[in-house]
């Protein structure tokens, strides 16, 4: 059997990379293929996260009522990293470069959680039938066990991610994008999924684990198409372990779905999955759910009785 193979992800016309369909805001988005509600959106940015210029938490709680979107999970950003940024080229961010050292290094600005609550306080307040929870990505917490703990010692968040941005080279912490500009882009992929265990063991924090897939999103075009059963046996393996943690795997949708991903996780024993669109404006809210919830229904997984909880395995 021929490798499924996914083309990177499409740039659009406002210059995004995400998946490739084209997303009229004014869509409605369709009932999961068994008659029951979507799920929640448990993976969302606004304002407060700090790589969401574009983002509005009420501009989004706004887009999920009029999408028919029941629950939705502010999940900003908590970054204690400082890693290298990539400062020339196509892919350089110019927001990150103006914010890094002279020397490329970049720390991401704290989370301001007094304002944050206090927004969505208000949210809550003016949106009463959407159901708006309070949450938090955590940034390599496997790396920052204190500061994790302190900030989730404050018992004031429902849900609480765990994801991965960059890897160690040598002395620096680099991220993905630059190290595609540095190493074969297998090697990038095969050692970011290596990293995954050690994040999941290493760290008790999170109870979701966010975007496994998230290389893929700088996979460069020059390398050809990004071949998933490639790397099966990494997969395989994170996967593995992240079930017998019994947390639950996001389906996150920013870019191309991987069945494949989604059928290895159930094979691996895997419990459970969330969706998460990683909106970081109003605009790309709840992206491709439909087609998400039909592929989690195909790989084995069912609605739950709360559109706010995880889908389980049939």
């Amino acid at each position: 059997m021929q490798p499924m193979a996914v083309r990177s992800p499409a740039v659009d016309d406002a210059g995004e990379v995400g998946d490739q369909r084209k997303h009229d805001p004014n869509e409605e988005r369709p009932e999961a293929q068994s008659g029951l509600m979507l799920p929640q959106d448990s993976h969302v940015h606004s304002e407060w996260s700090w790589d969401a210029p574009g983002g509005s938490m009420e501009r989004t709680c706004a887009r999920a009522v009029a999408i028919g979107l029941p629950a939705i999970a502010f999940t900003e950003h908590a970054d204690y990293t400082t890693w290298t940024i990539l400062d020339t080229g196509p892919e350089a961010d110019d927001d990150l470069t103006a914010l890094a050292t002279p020397q490329g290094q970049f720390t991401p600005p704290e989370l301001d959680v007094d304002g944050y609550l206090e927004c969505l306080q208000r949210c809550r307040d003016r949106f009463p039938d959407l159901t708006i929870k309070s949450g938090v990505e955590l940034g390599e917490p496997h790396w920052h066990d204190a500061a994790v703990a302190a900030l989730l010692g404050t018992g004031r968040f429902e849900l609480a991610l765990g994801s991965l941005h960059c890897l160690s080279a040598g002395q620096q912490l680099v991220g993905v994008s630059k190290l595609y500009s540095e190493r074969p882009p297998a090697d990038v992929v095969r050692e970011y999924l290596a990293e995954i265990p050690r994040l999941i063991e290493a760290s008790d924090a999170f109870s979701v684990l966010a975007h496994i897939d998230y290389p893929l999103r700088d996979w460069p075009a020059e390398a050809g198409q990004f071949h998933v059963d490639m790397f099966q046996e990494e997969f395989r393996h994170a996967l593995r372990v992240l079930a017998r943690s019994g947390r639950a795997l996001e389906i996150n949708t920013e870019g191309p779905l991987l069945p494949h991903v989604v059928r290895w996780w159930r094979e691996e024993g895997g419990m459970a999955v969330t969706f998460g669109s990683d909106a970081h404006e109003p605009g790309t809210l709840a992206r491709q759910f439909h087609d998400a919830a039909a592929m989690a229904e195909a790989c084995g997984f069912r609605p739950s009785s709360s559109p706010c909880d995880p889908w389980p395995r049939c």
